[in-house]
């Protein structure tokens, strides 16, 4: 089914001027077992049910304060599936999301998005367009210019957004924001920040440098639109229901799926923006197929305001862990583990570095002694990711990684991507958002779509 951008923006208010009233709040009817009023649920249209969702689509509903009442997934046959099913067996089911948004899009309040990475932006900025709220899972997008299509389309339309980087609302976010404001963190001009390996491109004897082998697939699954705009390639086990994550066409690699839960205290709360180089310093077993075994790479930002230049060292991979020196240490006779996913750095005019795990990780001084000198008191926010969306929809508050935050974020990863695609140093102009030094990594910036799907890419 085609949706032009006519057809979606023929249901929004916004471009008629009336207001649609969903069903649940013309008929009154209150869902059985549901602590709130039917004037204080949002109803969710849910792409994707499966894989991730199995924890998104519950965490936005736990709270009683939202309910699915549409469900769109390619393979209902896929990991996670059931659990959604099972909560939720009256849910209207569909293959395709154009349909859903078509068929149910006036009982539809809000949508989440958790399906494959080159995925997200199409139901995206579909939602949008017809003015319904989204979360979407991370990274925002697959490309550059996705990314800044939705910031731009946030403007537009003026809905409630975030991206699924779960750690970046509640407490540990609060206190890195606070230190930054205390003056506890100042003055960083170098970071490390890591990745252990944990999937299968990471592991050498499942490395390929070829494309999968055609496999049958689940019996009813719609391959053609599993691909969406993304390039085709016949249908393996290896991408469906996990492993796409280390394909460069459906995947971003572990820069790009968990850099949204490790760098994004260090982007956001000092201010990085974009980067003016990347330099690829070590790509183990590199392909255009699958993402590197190991990856070491340095990003150079430029002085922003009060904070000076930084230059950001990612490694994933094994062995990647930073290290602490010495004099450093809490046990002189013993050095610090640092686990398998943080960012450590040296905090500029002072005598100690700070260490924040990923997710919701708290920061933490090494020495830890030097934490008695210093005001490191901040307060505890009992805030949920999902909820704090559900609660902005209501009108209550606001999300902590709406999309002029985290797309700003996935468009850094992205470029990292691109990085570890060609395996070359790039230059960025941040004002012109032109890598300028290599033209056809400036061409990977945005995407073609497959035919059928390019309608998408003139919403916003």
């Amino acid at each position: 089914m085609k949706i032009t951008r006519r057809d979606a923006l023929k249901k929004t208010s916004k471009n008629l001027g009336l207001t649609f009233i969903p069903s649940y709040l013309a008929t009154g009817a209150r869902a059985e077992g549901d602590p709130q009023p039917p004037s204080k649920r949002i109803n969710l249209g849910c792409v994707g049910v499966g894989g991730r969702a199995g924890g998104v689509i519950p965490g936005l509903c736990n709270k009683g304060n939202a309910q699915p009442v549409a469900f769109a997934d390619v393979d209902y046959s896929a990991r996670n599936v059931k659990r959604n099913l099972t909560r939720w067996p009256k849910v209207k089911k569909y293959a395709d999301f154009r349909e859903m948004m078509d068929k149910s899009g006036n009982d539809i309040d809000a949508v989440s998005v958790v399906v494959p990475d080159h995925s997200h932006f199409c139901a995206t900025i579909l939602a949008m367009s017809m003015g319904k709220h989204v979360y979407v899972e991370k990274p925002l997008t697959h490309s550059f210019q996705e990314a800044e299509l939705l910031m731009k389309a946030e403007k537009k339309f003026g809905v409630v957004t975030q991206m699924g980087n779960q750690g970046h609302t509640g407490t540990s976010s609060n206190q890195f924001r606070e230190w930054v404001k205390k003056g506890v963190i100042k003055n960083v001009t170098e970071v490390d920040a890591w990745k252990g390996p944990s999937c299968f491109f990471m592991q050498k004897d499942k490395r390929i440098n070829n494309w999968p082998k055609k496999e049958p697939k689940p019996v009813g699954m719609d391959w053609d639109l599993w691909l969406g705009p993304a390039e085709h390639h016949p249908f393996s086990r290896m991408y469906h229901t996990f492993e796409w994550r280390g394909f460069h066409p459906y995947g971003s690699g572990m820069l790009g799926d968990w850099g949204c839960h490790i760098i994004d205290m260090i982007h956001h709360y000092l201010d990085l923006g974009l980067p003016t180089e990347i330099n690829a310093q070590r790509m183990d077993d590199h392909n255009k197929v699958i993402f590197p075994l190991n990856s070491h790479m340095e990003f150079k930002f430029p002085a922003r305001g009060k904070h000076p230049e930084l230059k950001l060292n990612w490694k994933d991979g094994v062995n990647c862990q930073a290290s602490i020196p010495k004099k450093y240490w809490d046990n002189p006779e013993k050095a610090p583990r640092l686990g398998g996913a943080g960012t450590l750095f040296k905090v500029g005019g002072e005598d100690y570095m700070v260490q924040r795990n990923s997710h919701g990780g708290s920061s933490r001084l090494f020495p830890y002694a030097k934490s008695k000198d210093l005001d490191l008191k901040t307060g505890n926010i009992r805030e949920d990711h999902t909820e704090s969306f559900i609660q902005a929809c209501l009108g209550n508050g606001k999300t902590w990684s709406p999309f002029s935050v985290g797309g700003l974020l996935t468009q850094v990863l992205t470029l990292g991507c691109i990085a570890q695609y060609y395996n070359r140093n790039i230059k960025f102009d941040p004002k012109t958002k032109q890598i300028t030094n290599d033209n056809s990594a400036n061409a990977r910036l945005s995407i073609k779509p497959r035919r059928g799907w390019e309608e998408f890419y003139k919403m916003s």
